[in-house]
C-alpha cells in the first residue's frame, strides 16, 4: 500500500480524498492533508487521516506520493520540497510549469531524488496520442476552451467583459499556451498539460471563450502531424461549488493513483 498526502482541501482536494477513501484509487492510503487554516475544515476532524498546517509535520511522514491540489502558489512553495522529501509529486496546477525556471527546478529535484512528476489528464482527453505523436513531427496543436459565464467570476475576465449582460460567445484570449497559463491559472491548466505532452508552450495555440450559450466546460484539441490528425472534444460537468473545475479532474487523479498499484495499466 502506498501512502499519500494532499496539499489543499478545497473542492478538488476533498474529492480526491473521498475517492481514495472509497478505494476507487487503488491500493492507496491517505495519511495527511496540508492546509493553510485547519480551523476552517471541521469535517476533517471526523476523518481517518491527519490535518495540519505545519509543512514539516506533513513532509516528515514518509509519504510515497504528494498530490498538489491547492493552486500555483502552493506548488511553487512545496513542489521541490515534496520531491526532496522522497515523494513522487502529482500536480494539478500544471500552469505553474509555464515558468521555465520553475519547471527546470522541479525536474532537477525529481532527477536528484529518483522520483517522478506526474501530470494527470485532468479535464482533457487524447494526451496519450499527443505524447506518442510528439515522437515524430507535429505541424501544429490548437486548444479551444469554452466555459459558461459562471466559471469566470473571480477571474481577469471580469475586467474585460460584463459577465452579467453577455449574450454571445466572447473570445477572451487568442495566443500561445504560455501566456494562457499565466493569465488564467484556474481555468486553462489544460493548456499547460497539452503543451508538455506535445510541442511546448510557445508553439501550442490556445483560444479561450466565455460562452453564455453552454452549461458545461468544453475543451477541443486539434493536432496534425506525421502520426495523422486528431480532433477531440470533451464536455465536462462543472462542480456546482467551483464551476472553474470539474469532477473529472479528481477522477483522473484517482486513475493515476490506481495505475501506481495496479497489475494492469490501461491508456498510458
Amino acid at each position: 500500500m502506498l501512502k499519500a498526502g494532499i496539499i489543499g482541501y478545497g473542492t478538488i482536494g476533498k474529492s480526491i480524498a473521498e475517492l481514495i477513501q472509497s478505494q476507487q484509487a487503488g491500493n492507496i492510503e491517505l495519511k495527511s492533508v496540508l492546509v493553510r487554516n485547519p480551523d476552517r475544515t471541521e469535517d476533517l476532524l471526523k476523518q481517518s487521516f491527519s490535518i495540519t498546517n505545519n509543512e514539516e509535520i506533513f513532509f516528515n511522514q514518509d509519504l510515497d506520493i504528494v498530490i498538489e491540489a491547492a493552486g500555483h502558489h502552493a506548488l511553487q512553495l512545496y513542489g521541490e520540497k515534496a520531491l526532496a522529501s522522497g515523494s513522487h509529486l502529482l500536480i494539478i496546477s500544471v500552469g505553474a510549469l509555464s515558468d521555465n525556471e520553475f519547471l527546470n527546478t522541479l525536474q532537477k529535484a525529481a532527477q536528484e531524488n529518483n522520483k517522478q512528476i506526474l501530470l494527470p489528464s485532468a479535464a482533457i482527453g487524447g494526451l496519450d496520442r499527443i505524447a506518442a505523436g510528439a515522437l515524430g513531427e507535429i505541424e501544429g496543436i490548437t486548444l479551444i476552451t469554452r466555459k459558461p459565464v459562471k466559471s469566470w467570476y473571480g477571474t481577469i475576465a471580469e475586467e474585460k467583459v460584463n459577465l452579467e449582460s453577455i449574450t454571445e460567445p466572447f473570445c477572451i484570449f487568442d495566443g500561445n499556451a504560455r501566456n494562457a497559463a499565466k493569465l488564467f491559472p484556474e481555468n486553462v491548466n489544460v493548456s499547460a498539460t497539452l503543451s508538455l505532452a506535445g510541442i511546448g508552450f510557445d508553439k501550442t495555440n490556445v483560444q479561450v471563450y466565455i460562452d453564455p450559450t453552454i452549461k458545461r466546460n468544453i475543451h477541443t484539441i486539434k493536432a496534425k502531424g506525421y502520426f495523422g490528425e486528431i480532433e477531440i472534444s470533451v464536455q465536462n460537468e462543472p462542480y456546482k461549488q467551483n464551476p472553474k473545475s470539474s469532477p473529472i479532474v479528481a477522477m483522473s487523479v484517482a486513475k493515476v493513483l490506481k495505475n501506481l498499484t495496479s497489475s494492469i495499466v490501461i491508456g498510458v
